[in-house]
Order: C-alpha cells, then sequence, then structure tokens
C-alpha cells in the first residue's frame, strides 16, 4: 500500500463515512419532498412502493445502489421508480463528501491557486470544529429539501427551517461551552498577529478573521452591544409569536384563503362554468399558477402594515437589549490612579457564541424581510414569501450573519441567470417564480467559492488585496 495512502487512510475512511451518510439524508430529502407538501407524516407509515403498496424491505432502501439493483423498477409490481430518487441522494452524497474534503483534507491553494476555500476555522481539524462541520451538513440537506419543495409548490415548509436553526443554536453554544470549561478562555495574540488567539494547554492556535473569536461572526469578546441586540431581538420575536397564538396580533394574509375561494367563484361565475369545479386545480396545471394567485391578492400593502407590527417588539426589545448590555457590562471606565481607559470585560465564550446565533439570525432574517415589506408596499403586490424569510434567518444561524446577507445580493444574478436561460433553451418564462432555490444556490455559492467572494469583494471596496471574511 502506498505511504501517501496509508498516511491519509484514516481521513479518506471519515471521508467515505460523511458521503454515505450524505447518501441517507439524500433517501430521508426524498421521503420529505414527497410527504411534507402532501400533509403526511414522515416517520410513519415506512416507505412503500406508490403502486402496490408492498412495504419495502432494507435492500430496497439502499440509497443510490438500491435503485440501480433494482434497474428502476420497483421488486414486486415492476412499476418503473423516478430516477429523482438517486438523483437526490447522489447529489446529497455529494455535496457533504465535498465540503469535508475541502474543509479538511485537500491542501490549500489547491483549487486554481485562489487560496483555501475552507474558513479559517477548519484548519484546526475535525476533532475541535466537528460541531460547526454537523451544523453546516444539516443546513445543506434542509436546503436541497427546501430547494426542491419550493421549486415545486412555491412554499417553503418552516419545519425545515427550524431544524437547522435549533441545530446551530445547541451545537455552536454546546461547542463553546465544552471548549471553554475544557481549555480556557482565548486570548487574542499580540498586534501583528491579529486574527490568531491561543488557549491555554492547547497546541493548535485557533485561526479566524481579524477580531472574530469562533466557527461564525461574532460582536468580539467585548461585543456586549451585539449579545444584547441578539438577546432582546430574539424575546420579541417570542412575545409577539405568543400575541399571535393569543389574538392579539393579527397574523398578515389571514383571509387569502377566503379571498381565493372568493375569486374563482367569481371568476368561474363569469365565465359561465360551475364554480366548484372551477376551484379544483385541473389536470397540467402548474405551481406557479398559484404562486400567480398569491400576487394577485389585492391587499397586500395592507398586510405588511400587520408585519411592521409583529416586528415593533423585536425591534424595541433589540435595541433596548443592546443598551442594557452596554449599561451593565460593556462601558470603558478609566483608572483614577493612572487615568488610563479601561476596556470592558470579556463576556463568556458561550454567550459571545450564542449572540453570534441569534444576530445572524435576526440579521440574515431582518434583511429579507425589510425587501419583502419595501417592495410589498412600493408595488402592491407580495414581494417575496415569508418562506424566503425564514429559510435565510437559519442559513445566519448556522453561518453567521455575514454569509447570508451576501448571498441574498447574489441570489438576484443567479436569478437573472436562470431566467436568461430559461428563455434560450425553452423559450418561455413562467411570470412568478419561487425565489427560494435561487437563495439556496447563492448560498452554496458563497459557501463552496469564498474566496473569489472575497476578491471580488476586495476589489469592490478597493482593497490592495481580498476582503477576509470570517
Amino acid at each position: 500500500m502506498p505511504d501517501w495512502l496509508i498516511y491519509n487512510l484514516p481521513s479518506i475512511t471519515i471521508l467515505l463515512f460523511v458521503t454515505a451518510v450524505g447518501a441517507c439524508i439524500g433517501s430521508l430529502t426524498n421521503v420529505l419532498v414527497y410527504r411534507i407538501p402532501l400533509g403526511l407524516d414522515v416517520v410513519t407509515p415506512t416507505s412503500r412502493c406508490p403502486k402496490c403498496n408492498q412495504k419495502l424491505t432494507w435492500r430496497e432502501n439502499i440509497p443510490i445502489f438500491g435503485w440501480i439493483l433494482l434497474r428502476g423498477k420497483c421488486r414486486f409490481c415492476k412499476a418503473r421508480i423516478s430516477a429523482e430518487y438517486p438523483i437526490v441522494e447522489t447529489i446529497v452524497a455529494l455535496l457533504f463528501g465535498t465540503i469535508y474534503a475541502l474543509w479538511y483534507i485537500v491542501p490549500d491553494d489547491a483549487i486554481l491557486g485562489l487560496g483555501k476555500i475552507a474558513p479559517e476555522w477548519a484548519a484546526n481539524g475535525p476533532a475541535l470544529t466537528w460541531p460547526a462541520m454537523v451544523v453546516l451538513l444539516v443546513l445543506v440537506g434542509s436546503m436541497v429539501s427546501m430547494t426542491i419543495i419550493d421549486a415545486r409548490t412555491s412554499t417553503i415548509p418552516l419545519v425545515l427551517t427550524w431544524v437547522p436553526a435549533l441545530v446551530a443554536l445547541f451545537l455552536h453554544t454546546g461547542h463553546a461551552i465544552w471548549f471553554q470549561t475544557k481549555y480556557g478562555t482565548p486570548e487574542m495574540m499580540p498586534s501583528g498577529l491579529e486574527g490568531l488567539w491561543t488557549v491555554e494547554n492547547l497546541r493548535a492556535k485557533w485561526i479566524t478573521a481579524p477580531g472574530e473569536v469562533w466557527t461564525i461572526a461574532t460582536g468580539g469578546l467585548t461585543g456586549w452591544r451585539f449579545i444584547g441586540i441578539g438577546l432582546g431581538g430574539c424575546l420579541g420575536l417570542i412575545l409577539s409569536n405568543l400575541m399571535l397564538k393569543f389574538g392579539w396580533l393579527t397574523r398578515s394574509f389571514a383571509d387569502f384563503e377566503q379571498w381565493y375561494q372568493a375569486h374563482h367563484e367569481s371568476k368561474a361565475e363569469e365565465a359561465g362554468e360551475d364554480a366548484a369545479a372551477e376551484t379544483e386545480p385541473e389536470a397540467g396545471e402548474t405551481e406557479s399558477e398559484s404562486l400567480e394567485d398569491w400576487l394577485m391578492y389585492p391587499y397586500a400593502r395592507r398586510e405588511m402594515i400587520r408585519e411592521l407590527a409583529f416586528l415593533c417588539l423585536p425591534v424595541l426589545l433589540g435595541l433596548g437589549g443592546g443598551w442594557l448590555m452596554v449599561q451593565l457590562f460593556g462601558q470603558w471606565t478609566t483608572d483614577p490612579e493612572s487615568g488610563l481607559a479601561i476596556a470592558p470585560a470579556d463576556a463568556p465564550l458561550w454567550l459571545v457564541v450564542l449572540g453570534g446565533v441569534l444576530m445572524g439570525y435576526l440579521i440574515a432574517g431582518g434583511v429579507v424581510w425589510a425587501v419583502r415589506i419595501g417592495g410589498t408596499l412600493a408595488f402592491g403586490k407580495e414581494a417575496m414569501g415569508l418562506g424566503d424569510v425564514h429559510m435565510m434567518a437559519a442559513v445566519g444561524a448556522c453561518l453567521g450573519w455575514i454569509d447570508p446577507t451576501i448571498a441574498f445580493f447574489l441570489a438576484a444574478f443567479v436569478g437573472v441567470a436562470y431566467a436568461i436561460v430559461a428563455q434560450i433553451f425553452r423559450g418561455k418564462l413562467s411570470r412568478a417564480m419561487p425565489y427560494g432555490p435561487f437563495l439556496a444556490v447563492a448560498t452554496m455559492m458563497v459557501i463552496l467559492g469564498k474566496p473569489i467572494v472575497e476578491i471580488v469583494l476586495g476589489w469592490i471596496f478597493k482593497m490592495p488585496g481580498a476582503l477576509n471574511l470570517p
């Protein structure tokens, strides 16, 4: 066995395991994509052939290879099995394997000499950074499911956005608690080596972007205002949702179904057809047509007022929380003897990271929500769906606030590129297209194309080199 293979055997073994897990997540994705839009339970009943309803054995459920061994046909009734199943499983497996390899195996400057695609924290190896990797992979798997469902139904199931956000909340914060308990509080190295910090009794240097202290963008060890805004803003979201639950606030678009029914009955009467038949989806009706029904809703501006009312508490409590944290912990003081200014005390690492997760959720979701409200008020039609808000909020919780903000604006160019390609090859373009797939593709472009993104941003801001993102 060659020496290089022996040396890399543990990493290759883990890579194969991660890729296999990705294939299994791809199989779960197929279940979610089929069952969630139909309102079915994703756990029970177990997988069955949709034609003969025969329960599938473990042999039929092997990701990718099960379909190949069956030659794309049910073993019991010989009905054709869509090739979408192995394709989705393969895509997710390749995404998982590629990300792991780029983060932990591929050496620096190996990809076109542009620099390491992986974030700086990956230099510490999987043993110290595996929670951040798990968060990233959960996000990627969820985005694949959201993309397929949104492309088909123009909706994003909110549960698929809540799962990665909650995983990020617990794993990022738990990782920080474990790290600080075992290795102590990190200390920034002196000027000239900004971006590096060391921990006592730990050989590895934790490498991050300048001023950052973890695997996601945070407010820094003295970022009390950042922490306070995150805590207050999320508390405001919880209270606003409770007010919705108890009827003290009205959910936006709550009367859409009533309007939809009346609108289609009116169309049926004008056409002289049976109203009940008209309200049922016709054979071949596309999902983009239902999206266009949303765009025809005439009271969209009014509904934005309701959403602004919902956001009042998060904004006010966020600002109040930031002010309070600075007053309690974040003020600069003066040494009475020397007259020198004394910086605020460092926050605990777990609190710094918790603030990074919460602010990532708030900022990423807030940017999309602001565009949704502003666009709807300007044009009188729903500019973006709330599912898009939840999707990017989840990305922010997992990756920090910077990556999803860049991805949101990049998604517009992805959408334009798609429109051009669709026009060329299909000769026509739907008037209404779901935006979630463009957001997901743009997010993956930021994740896997970070060196190019940094070079472009450095050029935009007229910097001497690439902009170093966390």
